[in-house]
């Protein structure tokens, strides 16, 4: 059965529609991703203009990542207040990446933009996914080898404005997740991702937290800033 979606100006069968979401939102609730890095390429190959991928993406990221939120909180495996400041910076930064996307659609480079971006940021993850992969592989064939620690960053211990996140057992500075949330606040604004798969790893290997309350945490956060995209889209 095809429907007709009158924004995309495309005819979609309904099981494909379906079974991207169910397929996506099976990994957002596992890897506390949005989806939004598969689901909007995905979206683009079936025909749906890249502009509006990313705008109905930010939508469905919201869904999906409610569902998984309510699990972990169930679990205790939410950090809040940590989640709250990378929100705030979330927030700001999809505000301000709706605007460029404004401004790019305007002289016609939007979907330039979003199809470069995804080769860029998805190389680069791919690239140190396989560079970490293989020095993992290397270290385990060393005996006696010792992993060193993730997130050894001294200047982060200089920086002002610390706090405590109870949750995350973490004393640091409040401008590097707030950074870190600005960034990824961009980027699901011009590529229509949660930021899962950047801010899941910035949490782990920059600020220090555990895994145990990172995939929780991510997906909170991310309900906030793609329900602010897509408000503002």
């Amino acid at each position: 059965m095809y429907i007709y979606l009158p924004i995309a100006e495309v005819s979609m069968h309904i099981g494909i529609i379906i079974g991207l979401g169910g397929g996506v939102g099976f990994l957002s609730g596992l890897f506390g991703v949005g989806g939004g890095f598969l689901m909007t390429p995905l979206l683009i190959f079936f025909g749906i203009p890249p502009a509006v991928a990313v705008s109905t993406e930010a939508n469905q990221i919201v869904a999906s990542s409610v569902s998984g939120v309510l699990a972990h909180m169930r679990r205790g495996n939410v950090d809040f207040k940590m989640g709250g400041i990378l929100m705030a910076g979330g927030v700001i930064g999809s505000s301000l990446g709706v605007a460029l996307f404004s401004f790019l659609r305007e002289i016609g480079q939007i979907d330039l933009v979003i199809q470069l971006s995804y080769v860029v940021f998805l190389g680069i993850i791919g690239a140190l996914m396989l560079t970490e992969s293989v020095r993992t592989i290397l270290r385990s064939r060393k005996p006696g080898a010792v992993r060193g620690k993730l997130h050894q960053h001294n200047w982060l211990h200089g920086l002002p404005l610390k706090m405590r996140f109870r949750r995350s057992k973490l004393y640091i500075s409040a401008i590097l997740p707030l950074g870190i949330g600005a960034f990824v606040g961009v980027l699901a604004a011009i590529m229509g991702v949660g930021g899962g798969f950047i801010m899941v790893p910035a949490m782990i290997y920059l600020l220090g937290m555990p895994t145990s309350v990172v995939v929780g945490t991510s997906l909170f956060q991310i309900i906030f800033v793609t329900a602010n995209v897509t408000l503002l889209q």
